[in-house]
């Protein structure tokens, strides 16, 4: 079997084809932002044409703006550091266009591949440098992936989005502005994860300033563990230099980076504030060459509630803010005090394919249950004793919409019935379909009973913290009463609630389930590939893994679509890939193994009134990690 991690996605790169983006042989006119006019003209910067590509990428998808100003963000506690992550970008050897329809060059100016798509190579943007002016080039990518990556030192695995067949990607050297990737087989989706979060690796690690935390580059580096009292070197590298989603990225102001802004005032422990600030080498202009980022700062303010944070939004205090403040209860009060703080309410298209999706352990450690939870009609009845509308007017303040799973409507994947199957409300017909089953008899409480004796139970594992999936759950519960059927919540923090995915220790889940504009990007509905979110039964991801050594067998659907899966890493062409998933998608449908309540409704945000060239919709998920993707280093604040 081949092996993907489940953030893997289908890609638009057609065998041997080159892809460009539209770069011009030079700009305009060179311009600047003030503050670094001059510096230069002090002769603590060299000129603008020194520090710029040979070709810059021209960013012509908002209007030319103006220089100033400083937008302010919040994120929460010292665990926060995705929301700096998302707001300042995902700096990539590619990045997705702004509908999210596809990849586009980023850090790479064009990208090749051979006949089987095993092989990717990448031309650089010639005269691209690192923030302290440091070239940036292949030797660059060759350190992050040869000495990092693929050191067990440093990771005791290479990540599994940089391997095919359990086998690690190989990389080497053409020239400075040449580098080649290469597969053990096919790998259609590497460009797309090279787009996401989690595929920033190769871009992260300067090799001038990272390697001298490195044994192989510095005989000395014992002295700067024990100085920085690390463990060892891989510590004290990741402290230094750190991963994509590691706080530590955003804690030291001296590593260079590719980022339109730099720390200036550091994320770490017990810091209230981070500030980042121009990157003056950063590489985009705009249409009139006009180098970006528009915005002097971005300062993130760290408050711990959310009460807080969406108070601070009310009041004019946050130029833009998205995280934290999103949930729809939260709309009525950001709308009504619009005018007041002089904020522009932003309706953002979420990503997920539902809001709240159940999922029944076919797994579960309760024998009795197992086997319901394994028939299909038991299934149909829970999903049918939901009463969605009411789910969606109390959670989702009537804005989502009754569905279970699948690609969204806008998706070219997107499968009606999988959608949209058992989504009425009939607690008659849940009834008479329990009675079938053999579960007529009821306790003196109303909940029904196996035929064997004992009450019909779902133990019901949720996060306190959310409190969408805790009100979902008790609206759950009363329904699920009402046709006999006893759900038991078990509450629990967010350590507790993976303990028990761990231990395979609960009946049902509630979770936001993704995949519904990224469906091939996050599949963990779909086929059991997720090691903690394949809650349909995460011992069949561990027998996927190991070729079924260890784990437990899954369905014979599951296997179907696992199969299916493993063709589908290695389509040769669109149509191939497509067909593949569809089939995986009438699979899911025929099986009807996770219920869901309510798609999500529009994503709430607010921006500044006067911070421009923000798209009015954009989605809003994590893969394209929002609002990154849409370039906030051409927003702009008007006069």
């Amino acid at each position: 079997m081949k092996k993907l991690n489940p953030l893997h996605a289908w890609q638009r790169v057609a065998a041997g084809l080159l892809i460009t983006t539209g770069m011009g042989a030079g700009v305009a006119r060179a311009g600047e932002a003030p503050e670094l006019a001059a510096q230069v003209a002090a002769g603590k910067l060299p000129a603008l044409a020194q520090r710029l590509p040979e070709k810059p990428e021209v960013i012509s998808q908002g209007k030319p703006g103006q220089y100033g100003g400083t937008i302010r963000s919040a994120l929460r506690g010292n665990g926060d550091g995705n929301a700096i992550l998302r707001m300042i970008g995902v700096q990539g050897l590619a990045r997705w266009k702004l509908d999210f329809s596809g990849v586009v060059p980023n850090l790479a100016e064009s990208w090749s591949t051979n006949a089987d798509v095993s092989e990717y190579i990448f031309k650089l943007r010639r005269g691209l440098r690192w923030s302290d002016g440091a070239p940036f080039t292949s030797d660059d990518i060759l350190f992050a992936v040869n000495d990092l990556l693929a050191n067990k030192q440093f990771l005791n695995a290479m990540p599994a989005q940089y391997q095919i067949n359990d086998k690690p990607m190989q990389v080497d050297k053409i020239d400075e502005q040449t580098v080649r990737f290469r597969f053990s087989g096919t790998y259609r989706q590497f460009i797309e994860q090279l787009a996401t979060p989690l595929g920033q690796h190769p871009v992260m690690f300067p090799k001038h300033y990272c390697s001298q935390f490195h044994p192989k580059y510095n005989p000395k580096v014992d002295e700067l563990i024990k100085a920085a009292s690390a463990k060892d070197w891989s510590q004290l590298l990741r402290i230094k230099c750190g991963e994509p989603e590691a706080p530590t990225r955003w804690g030291n102001p001296d590593k260079p980076t590719l980022d339109p802004w730099v720390i200036k005032e550091p994320y770490s422990g017990g810091a209230t504030k981070v500030l980042m600030q121009r990157n003056p080498y950063f590489w985009q202009v705009d249409s009139k060459g006009q180098q970006l980022p528009y915005v002097d700062k971005v300062q993130f303010q760290v408050i711990s509630e959310i009460e807080t944070i969406v108070l601070a939004a009310i009041n004019g205090q946050l130029d833009f803010q998205v995280r934290h403040i999103d949930a729809i209860q939260n709309r009525p009060l950001l709308s009504e005090n619009a005018a007041k703080g002089k904020y522009a309410i932003m309706n953002l298209v979420p990503t997920p394919t539902n809001s709240g999706a159940l999922f029944l352990n076919y797994t579960t450690k309760n024998a009795k249950l197992r086997e319901l939870i394994r028939t299909r009609d038991f299934r149909v009845a829970l999903s049918l004793a939901l009463n969605r509308k009411e789910i969606n007017d109390i959670v989702y303040l009537g804005q989502g919409e009754p569905w279970q799973i699948g690609p969204l409507r806008q998706h070219r994947l997107y499968n009606e019935k999988l959608a949209k199957q058992y989504t009425d409300y009939d607690p008659k017909q849940a009834n008479a379909l329990l009675d079938k089953l053999g579960l007529a008899k009821r306790d003196g409480d109303g909940f029904r009973q196996y035929a064997s004796g004992g009450r019909v139970s779902l133990y019901h594992s949720v996060m306190v913290s959310s409190s969408q999936a805790m009100e979902n759950s008790e609206l759950i519960r009363k329904h699920f009463k009402d046709v006999g059927i006893e759900l038991v919540i078990r509450p629990a923090e967010r350590t507790l609630h993976y303990d028990r995915a761990k231990t395979n220790d609960y009946d049902t889940v509630i979770e936001g389930l993704n995949g519904g504009m990224d469906p091939t990007l996050d599949p963990r509905g779909y086929v059991a590939v997720h090691a903690t979110e394949s809650r349909q039964g995460l011992p069949w991801v561990r027998w996927y893994e190991t070729n079924g050594k260890e784990g437990e067998a899954p369905t014979e659907n599951m296997q179907k679509r696992l199969k299916l899966y493993d063709q589908w890493i290695g389509a040769r062409s669109d149509r191939e890939a497509d067909e593949l998933f569809r089939q995986i998608l009438a699979l899911c449908q025929e099986e009807f193994e996770i219920i869901g309540t309510v798609r999500n409704p529009p994503t709430t945000g607010i921006r500044n009134a006067k911070l421009m060239n923000v798209p009015e919709r954009f989605p809003y998920g994590w893969t394209y990690a929002s609002p990154g993707a849409t370039l906030p280093q051409q927003f702009y604040y008007v006069k």
